[in-house]
């Protein structure tokens, strides 16, 4: 008999299914790089936060690599007896349903439970819509303890505080947030009904049935939606450019899928061209308009591209959780028309506050008053006025830059130019191998050294201070290698532009 545990029993709050195909068809589940980097977030501050009330004690067993669970349970039954104060991965079981607490606190008379979670929230004000996703979790775990004896006095969870800034040493206390979660519990009652409806559901050999619903975007992302989905015609309704998701399955649900179902229905502009286009197979191209926007340009032109570090905890002084760090840029350059394309980059050193010596590269590699191009330049604007902000005496010059980059985006996300394969997404890695489908040379797939995407840069950067030089040199060329290919595939959709006029 398989055991429900917190995190089964969140599952099959969100949709029964969910939980079932996890535990028995879990290579279905779409796990792509940034969900797993999310996954090492969330050990990296649970294990911080272990010390956030004290002194602890952890209630972890292994066997064989493994958790030993019933050693686990045991042991937490022993440290409770000992009178510890803070017990780490408490383990409990009572009926087939088993919950491991963060942290257990002692309090008067009885025991608090600490959940952490990675997400971030400001000190004050509270967030209770944002809570309540945590509110299945945090229930199961108190109705465990309390199936169990212990006497539970509160319930709490613990998250990263968005606004703390680190100046020196960490400081646990205003690091994280702890939000008081009692007012919102579901009651025990059903609690233990829900549980009994969950373990049946995971004991049973069939697949249960479920239709798409809202359920499959709420409170997370389902990582099977491909599967759930995989007769579903392509292109449908779920595939509408900007379109919400309560209104694709509102489509879904009446029977109107495919972009036939819908040809007729009246939408915006850019839905209607993505799905003219995709029902005569033929591309749409608005030359006039892409005529306006190059002739928004001027030579040198300045082609740029940033990648970041994300990290949770924040490691520098003057950085907040979850911020932006560029440890990495790409420039290539044209200073005329028909002349010879020049590239210079930056790559900053893994363990250290990379931003300065970013910062500083950046004005010496791109002159005031030029024309930069970036694609989706928020992410570029955005990032640029925070090193102006950290670094006043080079914040004219950052905020020159700033101040004259064109975003190439545009052209494509307000349909002057669209193909069929674009499938109504606007990103780089879907309009460049739409424009080029048969150029090796642009395949990110075809990148060596284990960076194709930037989830990919953004986990490995961090990591280079821990390897042996041959494989640092390699993954700094990894690195180089793509975001020169980010920033030599806007030169070529710039060209290809300038191709149509």
């Amino acid at each position: 008999m398989k055991q429900l545990s917190k995190s089964k029993f969140a599952r099959y709050c969100q949709c029964p299914k969910n939980m079932w195909l996890g535990a028995y068809r879990p290579e279905l589940e779409v796990i792509d790089s940034s969900t797993e980097a999310r996954f090492d977030t969330g050990k990296d501050v649970g294990n911080l936060a272990k010390g956030l009330l004290g002194d602890f004690v952890e209630a972890t067993v292994e066997k064989d690599g493994c958790l030993d669970i019933k050693a686990m349970i045991l042991r937490t039954k022993e440290l409770m007896a000992q009178g510890v104060e803070n017990i780490c991965e408490a383990a409990f079981s009572y009926e087939g349903n088993y919950c491991a607490v963060d942290i257990l606190h002692r309090t008067d008379g009885g025991w608090a439970i600490y959940e952490v979670k990675s997400t971030s929230f400001p000190e004050f004000g509270g967030q209770p819509a944002k809570l309540e996703k945590y509110v299945p979790d945090i229930s199961y775990q108190r109705w465990v303890l309390e199936q169990c004896g212990v006497n539970v006095k509160g319930t709490y969870l613990v998250c990263l505080n968005s606004n703390y800034v680190r100046e020196g040493e960490l400081d646990l206390q205003r690091l994280f947030v702890i939000n008081d979660m009692e007012p919102m519990l579901v009651d025990g009652s059903m609690i233990g009904q829900t549980s009994k409806e969950a373990l049946d559901v995971l004991n049973q050999e069939e697949e249960p049935e479920a239709e798409l619903s809202r359920n499959c975007n709420a409170p997370y992302k389902c990582g099977f939606m491909k599967y759930c989905m995989r007769n579903v015609p392509k292109p449908s309704v779920f595939d509408l450019y900007r379109l919400s998701f309560e209104k694709k399955l509102a489509y879904y649900q009446e029977g109107r899928v495919s972009y036939e179902d819908i040809k007729d229905e009246e939408m915006t502009p850019i839905r209607r061209i993505q799905v003219d286009c995709a029902l005569s197979n033929q591309p749409h191209i608005d030359r006039d308009a892409i005529k306006v926007f190059l002739e928004g340009l001027c030579y040198p032109l300045y082609f740029l591209d940033f990648e970041t570090m994300q990290p949770a905890i924040p490691l520098f002084d003057g950085t907040k959780p979850y911020q932006q760090i560029p440890f990495q840029y790409s420039l290539h350059i044209i200073e005329e028309e028909g002349g010879k394309l020049m590239h210079k980059e930056h790559l900053g050193i893994s363990g250290t506050d990379t931003r300065r010596a970013l910062a500083e590269q950046l004005c010496k590699d791109i002159p005031k008053d030029v024309c930069v191009l970036a694609y989706n330049k928020a992410f570029e604007c955005t990032r640029i006025k925070e090193m102006a902000e950290a670094f006043p005496d080079l914040a004219d010059h950052l905020t020159n830059i700033k101040e004259n980059i064109q975003d190439l985006l545009i052209p494509f996300q307000q349909g002057a130019y669209y193909l069929p394969s674009m499938g109504g997404s606007f990103s780089i890695k879907v309009v460049l191998p739409a424009l080029f489908p048969d150029d090796p040379s642009l395949d990110y797939h075809n990148l060596e050294g284990g960076v194709q995407n930037g989830a990919e840069a953004m986990s490995v950067f961090p990591q280079i201070q821990y390897m042996d030089p041959e494989e640092q040199q390699k993954t700094r060329k990894a690195l180089l290698d793509y975001c020169c290919l980010d920033t030599f595939a806007m030169v070529m959709v710039w060209q290809k532009l300038c191709g149509t006029v």
